[in-house]
C-alpha cells in the first residue's frame, strides 16, 4: 500500500481543515486506517482510526468531538475532517495503513506498517 496525503494548511484557531489520504494497492479496503501526528520535539501520537468497512472509529481524547475520520473504499481514500482547531493541533499529520488485513482497529504506531509522507497543519492563535 502506498499513501499520499494532502490538505495541508495554515488556519486560525477555531477554523476547519480537511486532510485526505489516497491509497494505492488492492488491500486498502481490507485494512484499518489511521491518522497520527507529530509536533516538533514530541513523539508521534495517535489521532484517529477507522475499521476496514468504516463501521468503527476511534479518537484520541484530545480530538474527540472535533475531528472526524471517514473513508471511501471506492476511491481508496481516507479523510480527516478537523473542526474547532486549536494551536495545540499544530503538527505534521500522517496517514497510515495497518500492517495486516482484518477487522481490528489498532491505535499504536507499531501496528501500522504503511505511512504517507506527512502533511503540515498549522493553527495560529
Amino acid at each position: 500500500v502506498q499513501l499520499q496525503a494532502s490538505g495541508e494548511g495554515l488556519v486560525q484557531a477555531g477554523g476547519s481543515l480537511r486532510l485526505s489520504c489516497a491509497a494505492s494497492g488492492r488491500t486498502f479496503g481490507n485494512k484499518a486506517m489511521a491518522w497520527f501526528r507529530q509536533a516538533p520535539g514530541k513523539e508521534r501520537e495517535f489521532v484517529a482510526a477507522i475499521s476496514w468497512g468504516g463501521g468503527s472509529t476511534y479518537y484520541a481524547d484530545s480530538v474527540k468531538g472535533r475531528f472526524t475520520i471517514s473513508r471511501d473504499n471506492a476511491k481508496n481514500t481516507v479523510y480527516l475532517q478537523m473542526n474547532s482547531l486549536k494551536p495545540e493541533d499544530t503538527a505534521v499529520y500522517y496517514c497510515a495503513a495497518a500492517r495486516v488485513v482484518g477487522p481490528g482497529v489498532p491505535r499504536t504506531v507499531y501496528d501500522y506498517g504503511y505511512w504517507g509522507q506527512g502533511t503540515q497543519v498549522t493553527v495560529s492563535s
